[in-house]
């Protein structure tokens, strides 16, 4: 367990908001869990397998977990930390602007994934955007087990959030304007108060 050094939750939280800015993400906030909307409906989305990813990545449904049980480990954590990144594209049919955004906010998950690492935190959970992207292949694919459990990111969408109203919750806008696409990542918490 992490010691908070004598940090304050609100110093904790300029910390983390600090912290996605120098990675490179467009807004970030703290909101206790209490404010996130969650609809069992999304898995629905999920079963149709628009993305190609169901049943086929370790952290996606039905793999990921069961929807009920998700959404009350989501509710056991006392704040999220929601940070989204913004990449702008040549039109709206820029599906290769579209990649390359989704591929720089892995990076930014990533970077946070690591620093989260290092807070003053008792427990933490890391949440993202769409399926896992840490393994090029995930190893589901294959029927072997995940290569980096300690890695892997479920979507929010899995954990049956509501992203647009998560944004509107922490003072960000869903869609950030024309030719632009935006997304989002969490980190579930609770602070260290030793």
């Amino acid at each position: 367990m992490k010691r908070n050094n004598g940090m304050k939750k609100e110093e904790l939280f300029d910390h983390l908001t600090s912290l996605a800015a120098s990675c490179g993400a467009y807004k970030a906030a703290v909101i206790p869990v209490t404010d996130v909307t969650t609809d069992k409906s999304f898995r629905t989305l999920c079963e149709k397998n628009v993305c190609g990813n169901y049943g086929k990545n370790w952290a996606c449904p039905p793999d990921a977990g069961e929807i009920n049980e998700l959404i009350a480990e989501l509710r056991s954590f006392e704040y999220i930390f929601v940070y989204q990144s913004v990449g702008t594209l040549e039109d709206s049919y820029d599906f290769e602007g579209m990649m390359e955004a989704a591929k720089n906010h892995a990076k930014l998950m990533a970077e946070i994934r690591d620093a989260v690492k290092t807070m003053p935190l008792s427990r933490y959970k890391n949440l993202g955007a769409g399926g896992c992207t840490v393994c090029e292949t995930c190893a589901r694919r294959t029927d072997e087990p995940c290569r980096h459990p300690d890695q892997a990111v479920v979507s929010l969408e899995a954990y049956g959030v509501n992203v647009s109203e998560l944004a509107k919750a922490a003072g960000m806008k869903y869609i950030n304007g024309q030719n632009t696409v935006t997304y989002f990542g969490a980190v579930l918490f609770d602070p260290d108060e030793k």
